[in-house]
């Protein structure tokens, strides 16, 4: 079977294995730490309430067969050594039956996760870690040389990935055609980075220039990926440099970082060596029969689920970021089809006054990653992926994303949870809790050049009013918070 192998990605393998596995590592880790107050049994939305009206088919999970938070905190730890193994070439080293069953078991540990894990993990960042894991089932080990079908699988996912998100932008949002988006982007993304205050301040031509470059590595580059060699590395590279662009520019979990170990997978070796000192291939078997037939049967399911996600990027009514199946396999992927113009923030206040008046000193509560004090610079969290802050970007948009966890979130600040301080930066109430706590609704809008030498603040903002109105234990609201 010499059609089967494909020994000259050897590297390219290599790399997507080792990538995929550190991602893994990084989801199960993130997950360890967040799950308890957000999904646990007593979280904000907690996991044995939600299985409680939902089948095993609608939300595949071993968690069906038993929850508790201790077996869930087993699950990412176990996750987390196995993928951790397999960074450290723990897979290339066993069988290559022994190499599947850990890469299958990090699948389907991670969907048990996802599965469960409600608005939480509604995010397309985690669709592609699944599909992308899954994939990696059928990589092989050092044992075998490269199966060609599973690699071009790998570039089948990177181009509806990218020319998804291409075509999501040119039929959503009309700045996107006028190649104005990032006259705002970079000021209204869910999580800004450290640099993104200098990326806002670019000069409007260049964010031009950047749209218009977006255009084309998403609409145009992708079909190069299919192209002989070594046009089609040219295209990974191109890939690569604009997906290093957002990395630095914002924080979008392990989105980029994916999106970059795929294409990592389509540089060849006489491609690699044109530019890089790269060793030479190591003695590569031919694969075992059964390998083969589970890679040819693998592809064989992708061509079939691959309908659903071709005929949505046809459609015009395309729809990003969807999963066709409960397994999240063979998915639609697509980012920012519309972009904001302005930023509102949403902040979090409580007081100890036993009564509210209009001398109340109210103290706000600093998260982790979303902007709140204007003298504090972004910070860079990706691919390490904050979902408290994450969601509440959504909440400043339309309290209808916040309306199961909003209130259950104030109520834990009103008792101290610990679990749900860890998630934040600063509580302004180390020794005791507060009586009341309440949402403001913020306009946000990076500062100027001047202002910042002026006032050293990144951030100007504007109340725009009440979010949720005060509460305290002593009344809890009957109804969940909502915005004005």
């Amino acid at each position: 079977m010499e059609w089967f192998s494909a020994p000259e990605y050897w590297l390219g393998r290599l790399a997507l294995e080792r990538g995929v596995a550190a991602i893994y590592l990084i989801a199960f880790v993130a997950a360890a730490r967040q799950f308890r107050p957000l999904i646990g049994e007593h979280g904000m939305l907690p996991v044995p309430r939600f299985l409680a009206r939902e089948s095993f088919w609608e939300a595949p999970s071993l968690f069906h067969f038993h929850y508790s938070d201790r077996l869930f905190a087993t699950v990412c730890w176990v996750g987390a050594v196995t993928s951790g193994a397999i960074v450290a070439g723990l897979a290339d080293l066993v069988p290559l039956w022994a190499a599947m069953l850990m890469w299958l078991l990090l699948w389907v540990l991670y969907l048990s996760i996802v599965a469960v894990g409600q608005t939480w993990y509604s995010f397309g960042w985690e669709s592609l870690l699944l599909e992308t894991g899954f994939l990696a089932i059928f990589l092989g080990n050092e044992r075998t040389a490269p199966p060609v079908l599973t690699m071009w699988l790998a570039r089948f996912l990177l181009f509806r990935l990218e020319f998804g998100a291409g075509l999501i932008k040119l039929r959503g949002d009309s700045c996107w055609r006028n190649l104005t988006c990032l006259y705002y982007h970079h000021e209204t993304q869910p999580m800004p980075g450290p640099l993104s205050w200098f990326f806002h301040h670019l000069p409007k031509p260049l964010h031009r220039v950047e749209a218009a470059v977006n255009h084309f590595a998403q609409l145009i580059v992708p079909f190069g990926l299919f192209a002989p060699q070594p046009i089609a590395s040219l295209a990974a590279a191109i890939v690569v440099i604009t997906q290093f662009w957002l990395v630095i520019s914002g924080n979008f979990a392990w989105l980029n970082w994916l999106t970059i170990i795929l294409a990592c997978s389509v540089f060849d070796r006489s491609s690699l060596a044109a530019v890089l000192p790269v060793p030479n291939p190591p003695a590569l078997a031919g694969p075992p029969s059964w390998f083969a037939a589970l890679v040819i049967g693998f592809t064989v399911l992708v061509a079939f689920l691959s309908y659903w996600p071709v005929r949505n990027l046809i459609s015009r009514n395309q729809r990003m970021n969807m999963s066709f199946n409960p397994f999240h396999l063979v998915n639609t992927y697509g980012a920012f089809g519309s972009v904001g113009r302005i930023r509102r923030e949403v902040v979090i206040e409580g007081t100890d006054d036993d009564e509210i008046t209009d001398q109340t000193v109210w103290k706000e509560y600093e998260f982790k990653g979303k902007p709140g004090a204007v003298r504090r610079l972004p910070r860079q969290w990706a691919p390490y992926h904050l979902r408290l802050d994450w969601l509440m970007w959504f909440a400043a948009i339309s309290p209808l994303y916040a309306y199961q966890w909003m209130t259950p979130f104030l109520l834990r600040l009103l008792r101290n949870d610990r679990d749900t301080l860890r998630l934040l930066r600063h509580n302004p109430f180390p020794e005791s809790p507060p009586r009341f706590v309440r949402a403001q609704l913020y306009h946000y809008r990076f500062t100027t050049w001047r202002e910042l030498w002026r006032e050293h603040a990144w951030w100007h903002r504007t109340l725009i009013g009440q979010y949720a109105p005060p509460i305290t234990l002593e009344k809890e609201p009957s109804q969940p918070a909502s915005g004005d």
